[in-house]
């Protein structure tokens, strides 16, 4: 444990302006222009994954964006972790919202992390959390420490829905076998108190069009005579709520799964304090379904909500028009047992059901994913355990997160593997979001954390 926190602190500088040089590359996954800088930071983790040690690495073409595989084999017979992560990034929209550029890294010190959190697209999602993974493997091939076999696969579509990696798992399951899967794509209460994700929801993302007149009309000469898309969609997304924030989907909730109140009482157990999450949202009260409370409604809960709206003009100053369109992107996050294509048919019946006359509808499905719970009784998660005990000296809580990591489904499916997951990021961290931060002490923590991970998992094994 000393020799891991001295290996930490001598090569602290060192890792942190790797991280960031990393951070520089703008590999956004959503946006085509992006492409070369795709190829870039795949060619860079690839890059990094060699000289922290790893025997042999290749960058695998696959239907879209490249995967990086790297693996370290000391001997067959001992247990084989694989380590997942993402390259890919965010769109960095709104710019004009950060206070320093996404993709220009910069230390900035803040109350949650008065060591400095790295400022920057993709410090904590994921870039950072996945080469925390990188770094340990480094400590524990020069210390000599490693105590099993390693597999990294680290993919660049995990923004848009990890496609082409369904595409490269079934058709390389030999190549990726392993006892376990390691993943840090998600956070942790607090830098006082760790946890481990159990729980993660589905998700089903769509977008709608809905069409009206063959072309934008003056809104004195029509007004009032034709639909406008705009209105209807309006009213039509408003209908998808009733009076308690219940979503009025025929069968949406079909196959969602009660938790029991006993288990709702474990879940509350985790500390909250629901007048700090109101003020680091600049709140003044909460929002959501009726019957549950907050850490309920952003987990065990299934939702709607709309990520983006547009149509007509939008420009500066006023243009009195009908749009022809009006589009929007909605996701709705799902609970285990609800099936994401499912709930794709589901809603597109709905929604198309409930267009009135003078417009026409088109629903685009996007991509999606199914909900995973893991349990706490494995091996992994023991180990996990044991790991964050030691470096944190309090155990970690398991907790559900709202968040939804698709494949974590798609490999219990096609690789027969529990997925833990460890991940070492705060809520604060501004993921998704303008400003976007990973915290030093956070970083570093993982480093030290993880390869105990690996020391636990083997002992245990035995």
């Amino acid at each position: 444990m000393e020799n891991i926190k001295a290996y930490i602190q001598e090569h602290k500088d060192r890792f942190i302006n790797e991280l960031i040089e990393l951070l520089k590359m703008p590999s956004v996954s959503a946006n085509p222009a992006f492409s070369l800088d795709i190829i870039n930071t795949a060619a860079a983790v690839k890059a990094s994954l060699e000289k922290a040690g790893c025997d042999f690495v290749e960058i695998c073409d696959t239907p879209g964006n490249p995967i990086v595989y790297g693996e370290k084999i000391i001997d067959p017979s001992l247990p084989t972790i694989l380590v997942y992560g993402h390259y890919d990034v965010q769109p960095a929209d709104p710019i004009e919202l950060w206070t320093s550029p996404p993709f220009e890294p910069v230390i900035k010190k803040t109350e949650t992390h008065p060591d400095g959190a790295i400022f920057a697209r993709g410090s904590c999602d994921d870039k950072g959390q996945m080469y925390m993974h990188v770094k340990a493997l480094e400590y524990m091939v020069q210390s000599n420490t490693l105590p099993c076999n390693v597999k990294f696969m680290i993919e660049g579509e995990e923004e848009i829905g990890s496609k082409s990696l369904s595409w490269f798992v079934e058709r390389n399951q030999k190549k990726l076998k392993n006892d376990v899967i390691l993943i840090s794509d998600t956070g942790m209460i607090s830098n006082q108190q760790p946890s481990i994700t159990t729980g993660l929801r589905g998700l089903s993302y769509v977008e709608v069009e809905v069409t009206g007149p063959n072309r934008d009309l003056h809104s004195g000469l029509y007004g009032g005579a034709v639909a406008n898309p705009i209105n209807i969609l309006a009213k039509m997304i408003a209908s998808l709520h009733d009076e308690d924030n219940h979503i009025t989907i025929p069968g949406f909730y079909d196959n969602v799964a009660e938790l029991s109140l006993e288990e709702r009482a474990e879940m509350a157990k985790a500390p909250f304090n629901l007048d700090n999450y109101k003020k680091a949202l600049d709140l003044n009260d909460i929002y959501g379904e009726k019957g549950y409370v907050t850490n309920e409604r952003n987990s065990i809960r299934p939702t709607l909500d709309v990520n983006g709206i547009w149509g007509g003009y939008t420009g500066e100053g006023a243009k009195t028009v009908i749009a022809s369109k009006a589009f929007a992107k909605i996701s709705m996050r799902l609970v285990p047992n609800q099936d994401w294509e499912h709930i794709t048919e589901l809603f597109t019946k709905h929604f198309t059901s409930i267009a009135p006359a003078g417009v026409t509808v088109v629903v685009k499905p996007h991509h999606g994913g199914q909900g995973y719970v893991t349990p706490i009784d494995s091996i992994g998660y023991k180990a996990a355990n044991m790991a964050y005990t030691e470096t944190f000296d309090v155990p970690a809580i398991p907790v559900r997160s709202g968040g939804s990591i698709p494949i974590v489904a798609l490999f219990e499916k096609e690789l027969k593997s529990k997925t833990i997951l460890m991940g070492f990021g705060l809520d604060s961290d501004a993921i998704h979001s303008p400003n976007e931060h990973f915290g030093i002490f956070n970083y570093l923590k993982g480093i030290e954390t993880i390869p105990l991970f690996y020391k636990y998992f083997v002992e245990l094994s035995k």
